[in-house]
């Protein structure tokens, strides 16, 4: 394997880095400042600077508009992205819209592409995805599955409650996951459907306060009453859907652990500036011992997941499934990112706690990454499944 990246790669880490420190952070300044967040037209102005960069949607394809980066390619650029929660939505490569996308490139017919993919894809309208339920619906059990699509002539019935609705308030179009043959798995029994998000049948109960940022979009509650969806709105095939979802997950996984390492790294950076320039007993924090060790785990476990990252990302190119890899990955950058926000935090003091830096709300928000996109227990589960099937024999 080569770790190097091409040069043409370094050239667009180091312009999308420029990109975020000069025309995104300042914007996030101002938003933690105002504690408004930032508003449509702030987003349209700050997409409108990505596009004139040339840095828009660096993961899709040039007939998209995008920048035409593979997988693998795509780690670096992420990171530098994800430096500000604020840099993805500029870029276009936030959750949920990002992962969406990649099922539409892949999976959607001529229709769903000019309706929802072109329009997505320049950043005109933002997707929902919805698949986990209230209990005791599907979680991270995918056979817990409990919204169901009963077939009516040439079209679908979708009823159904769900939760935690990437990207649901305010959405074009929801892709939603359905149980269409309750006689068999949900592996080979559920589909995917796309629906606009003003279709009767569809209840917005609310968008779900939570942790941390308010994404856009938001992550919506809502029921489906006998929905109604033409056939040629499945995505793929029927019962592909739980196929759909693994093929949308293993990159997810690894895009949502590109843009929080540039988080972490950018604590990193916040807390190693307040450690070089804040004295205490008699010198800098930076010169004591046990903040030199917290500065030097953060550094190391840092590089560890950014290698897992593009191992992870080379496999998926190589047409692996990857699961065990990006399990692996999954949790591994998640507590990381976890803990290297708590040090920084804890490095900065009094300051770190403060809405003066963006340290407590990054903490805020990153407690949910080690439950979105698999729990680490889950993960854990399957890591720990391939382990006892390669060695529990005796």
């Amino acid at each position: 394997m080569d770790f190097t990246y091409a040069p043409h790669v370094h050239e667009i880490v180091r312009r999308v880095r420029a990109f975020v420190d000069t025309e995104v952070i300042p914007v996030e300044a101002r938003t933690l400042a105002s504690r408004e967040g930032l508003s449509a037209a702030g987003l349209m102005e700050l997409r409108a600077k990505a596009k004139a960069a040339g840095l828009w949607a660096p993961q899709l394809p040039p007939d998209l508009g995008g920048m035409g980066l593979t997988l693998s390619e795509i780690v670096p650029v992420f990171e530098a992205a994800g430096r500000s929660h604020l840099g993805i939505l500029a870029l276009n490569c936030a959750a949920p819209d990002e992962g969406n996308m990649h099922l539409l490139n892949h999976y959607a017919n001529a229709d769903q592409r000019e309706r929802y993919l072109r329009p997505l894809a320049a950043g005109e309208i933002h997707s929902g995805f919805a698949m986990t339920e209230p209990a005791p619906g599907v979680g991270s059990d995918p056979n817990m599955l409990r919204t169901t699509a009963v077939r009516d002539g040439d079209e679908w019935v979708i009823n159904g409650h769900k939760w935690w609705t990437s990207g649901g308030t305010g959405a074009e179009f929801l892709l939603i996951m359905a149980r269409s043959n309750p006689d068999v798995p949900t592996s080979k029994g559920a589909t995917i459907f796309i629906a606009p998000a003003n279709a009767p049948g569809i209840e917005f109960v609310r968008d779900i306060p939570h942790m941390g940022f308010d994404d856009l979009g938001g992550h919506a509650e809502i029921k489906f009453h006998d929905l109604r969806v033409p056939h040629s709105s499945i995505l793929g095939n029927e019962g592909d859907g739980y196929a759909l979802v693994q093929a949308r997950l293993g990159p997810a996984r690894l895009t949502h652990c590109m843009r929080w390492t540039g988080i972490a790294q950018r604590a990193l950076e916040i807390a190693t500036r307040y450690a070089a320039e804040r004295e205490a007993f008699g010198k800098h924090l930076s010169e004591h011992q046990s903040i030199q060790w917290m500065l030097a785990d953060s550094a190391l476990e840092l590089h560890a997941g950014r290698l897992m990252m593009q191992q992870a990302a080379w496999l998926l190119e190589q047409g692996d499934q990857a699961r065990q890899e990006t399990s692996m990955c999954k949790v591994f950058v998640a507590e990381t990112v976890n803990r290297v926000i708590d040090r920084a935090i804890q490095i900065c003091g009094g300051m770190g706690i403060s809405r003066d830096l963006p340290l407590s709300k990054w903490y805020e928000s990153a407690r949910a990454f080690r439950i979105y996109d698999g729990a680490s227990e889950v993960h854990r589960m399957v890591i720990a499944r391939k382990v006892i099937k390669q060695y529990g024999s005796v």
